[in-house]
């Protein structure tokens, strides 16, 4: 199991004068967030102390004056895999992007490509492919997007590490 660290929060400015932040998140799981919990930043652990979700603010144990807390304007909070399992309740046909990330696209019996990537865009996850280069050599583009919707994915297998997908050549092709 890999160690990479994915970014789930981002720190804004302070607000008011007992050290709350602004928090801006990066992740579907803001349940993920409680208090006691500690993330890895780049500036090092930090352990939350206090959270509300409704005005969207986050304070730091040590960091509960204004001047401190300014030294956390700007941070980013990361999560490893094993943390993100841990903390994160998927529903049913949810998935986390790093087990997607590997998976071979299958159209048929066709393998189309890896995904190398996952991107967000508006209110869709979009998957970036490398194309097979069998369908390079035969004219198609190195790569392609994908929308990650029920019209072009029909199953994830993540223990086969398989996208299984419809329509999804046609992409390829208009690509």
């Amino acid at each position: 199991m890999s160690n990479d660290k994915a970014l789930i929060a981002q720190i804004g400015r302070t607000i008011g004068l007992w050290g709350d932040l602004k928090f801006h998140l990066h992740t579907d799981f803001p349940e993920q967030f409680k208090v006691g919990t500690t993330y890895k930043s780049n500036r090092g652990d930090l352990t939350i102390s206090d959270i509300n979700e409704k005005r969207g603010t986050i304070r730091f144990v040590g960091y509960e004056s204004i001047d401190s807390a300014k030294k956390l304007t700007n941070v980013k909070i990361f999560a490893d895999e094993a943390q993100t399992r841990e903390n994160c309740e998927l529903k049913e046909g949810q998935h986390f992007w790093f087990d997607i990330m590997g998976c071979i696209v299958m159209q048929d019996e066709e393998s189309l490509g890896k995904v190398t990537d996952i991107q967000r865009m508006g209110d869709t996850d979009y998957l970036a492919v490398q194309t097979e280069s069998h369908l390079v050599d035969a004219g198609l583009t190195k790569s392609f997007l994908l929308p990650y919707i029920e019209r072009y994915i029909m199953k994830v297998d993540i223990e086969e590490k398989m996208v299984y997908t419809k329509d999804a050549k046609d992409i390829l092709e208009a690509s």
